[in-house]
């Protein structure tokens, strides 16, 4: 496993217009040598923001959005409809200039026709199956979580114990506290990682994981060919800098 590779921007929003663009950019570059690409999409602001940049990227035809296939690192355990869902929020944002195949769109089972939380995580893990993401997108929280696993929390805990996909939360520090998560199982067999903080209340959490602080669920994903963090200013105040003299 590669040590992780870190990004810089100024603020948030130069950060997700330069990972929207390089995003792109590896889409199209995976579309040259492989039919389809699998990319799982992130819950939380930045991810929702790098949502924006896909779509509009979009009409330049840099990479082909009906051989995506979309998958979700974490989902909110609420109705179809209920706009708080992270595929409902993405969705409505990538729909509006991707042309995307109904059949590709991987979705966390909502609660609408699923009563547990449970049974919803094991029928997500059921279609998933044995497939590799070729990239995981994951937006790192203040706390430093990750998808829908939470410090001093059953969650994390349970990620040492546990062969699954994926799992039900139901008592999550966050609204509404039933959940859906990607499991590290899954996480980590993607080919590529990449993990995005911005703003300053995530200062803390960034410097913990990239020192290695093991209760910190952000320090466990990683990709199998390398992992990459995009931080904005305010979130990598209290990292160092290494300036290399030519």
């Amino acid at each position: 496993m590669s040590a992780p590779r870190v990004f810089r921007y100024r603020d948030g929003a130069e950060l997700a217009a330069h990972a929207g663009g390089r995003l792109s950019a590896h889409l199209a570059q995976l579309q040259r040598h492989q039919e389809f690409v699998h990319l799982c999409l992130a819950g939380g602001p930045t991810g929702l923001e790098l949502c924006h940049q896909l779509a509009a990227l979009a009409p330049s035809g840099i990479f082909d959005a009906s051989r995506l296939h979309l998958w979700w690192s974490t989902e909110r355990f609420v109705d179809t409809t209920d706009p708080v869902r992270f595929s409902f929020q993405t969705l409505s944002v990538l729909a509006a200039t991707l042309p995307l195949v109904p059949s590709h769109i991987h979705a966390m089972p909502p609660r609408t026709g699923t009563t547990d939380v449970d049974d919803a995580a094991f029928a997500y893990a059921e279609e998933l199956g044995g497939t590799v993401f070729d990239c995981c997108l994951l937006d790192v929280g203040e706390d430093g979580h990750v998808a829908s696993i939470f410090p001093r929390h059953s969650s994390f805990t349970a990620q040492s114990k546990t062969t699954l996909l994926a799992s039900g939360v139901t008592d999550a520090p966050y609204d509404p506290p039933e959940r859906v998560t990607l499991n590290f199982s899954a996480i980590n067999r993607s080919r590529q990682v990449w993990l995005f903080a911005s703003g300053a209340d995530k200062r803390d959490a960034v410097r913990a994981v990239l020192e290695g602080d093991p209760r910190c669920p952000a320090t466990y994903p990683h990709g199998t060919e390398s992992t990459l963090w995009f931080v904005d200013e305010a979130a990598a105040q209290s990292l160092p800098y290494f300036r290399c003299d030519l």
